[in-house]
């Protein structure tokens, strides 16, 4: 099995596993997010996939309904851009990883490795749920 089918394979019984049904397009859908290094807009996942003729009014849909079924996060930066990204497995019990946004740029980078310190999760709860955290600067090449 080559890998592309291997992929496809993958995206069917992830897709399925949530209670969806895996068409195309949203096979082709988690493809790219999986393959993105960082969260994407509807407009980027929808060029991605403008090649196969699928269309951006579907790609929304299709974004918002793994949403909705917990396969996907949505994400919004401080720009009212909604961003997209794939839930890891590990992540599924937990909340979103910080993600760090260029002020200069614009370029949004996943911080997985980072985490809270229990003495931050106590003083955050005075607050309520923290939910996701935003860190804002400079990108090394930007700097």
């Amino acid at each position: 099995m080559n890998q592309d089918t291997t992929a496809r394979s993958w995206a069917r019984q992830t897709i399925q596993a949530v209670g969806l049904r895996a068409t195309a397009a949203r096979v082709a859908t988690l493809l790219v997010l999986r393959d993105s290094s960082a969260p994407r807009t509807h407009a980027e996942v929808s060029a991605c996939l403008a090649e196969y003729e699928i269309d951006k009014a579907t790609v929304f849909r299709n974004l918002n309904d793994m949403v909705t079924a917990n396969l996907l996060r949505r994400s919004e930066l401080g720009d009212h851009v909604w961003r997209f990204e794939i839930i890891a497995e590990e992540e599924q019990a937990h909340t979103s990883h910080p993600h760090f946004v260029c002020v200069d740029c614009g370029t949004v980078s996943c911080m997985q490795e980072i985490e809270l310190t229990n003495k931050s999760k106590t003083a955050s709860r005075r607050f309520g749920q923290v939910t996701e955290i935003l860190l804002r600067g400079h990108c090394r090449d930007c700097v």
